[in-house]
């Protein structure tokens, strides 16, 4: 019964593995004809045109692999620059959970790839009443940065 359960799991699972990123409310998605790993590359080396570092890197895909699990392409990238950590951080300690601001990388069932994010104005909105227009004029600023990021990476 325990495998019959388990078989089911998998194969819904794998039904849906492929279900591709759909546009959200304070989100960029963009698919593009690019491969997940090249799609990874160029989020990287456009984050780092842009003046930003690449924090923290994650994904669920070698880990589920090394278990014997299939699962497409998924890796999320935080990116950030110290000089918007020390700045918002002088406005709202709360608001530095935030940081780094997350890029999402999905493999597509058709081979290429999607790249997603919450704009930065979404995800600090939360804060802006105890911060001010400052950490709004910020959070714009963001915007245009990974707006830059994301259009040079898919292109």
């Amino acid at each position: 019964m325990q495998r019959l359960l388990l078989a089911l799991v998998f194969t819904t699972f794998a039904a849906t593995a492929h279900a591709e990123m759909t546009p959200r409310d304070g989100w960029s998605v963009t698919p593009t004809s690019k491969t997940y790993d090249q799609l990874i590359d160029d989020v990287k080396t456009a984050a780092t045109a842009n003046k930003m570092g690449i924090v923290t890197e994650a994904g669920p895909t070698g880990a589920a692999k090394n278990r014997g699990v299939t699962i497409p392409g998924n890796r999320v990238i935080g990116i950030f620059n110290n000089v918007y950590a020390v700045d918002i951080l002088a406005l709202s300690t709360a608001a530095m959970i935030e940081a780094p601001i997350r890029m999402y990388v999905t493999e597509n069932e058709d081979g290429t790839a999607t790249l997603s994010y919450k704009q930065p104005t979404t995800v600090f909105a939360p804060y802006m009443e105890e911060s001010g227009p400052e950490l709004a004029t910020l959070a714009a600023s963001l915007d245009d940065i990974f707006a830059t990021i994301s259009a040079q990476a898919a292109n």
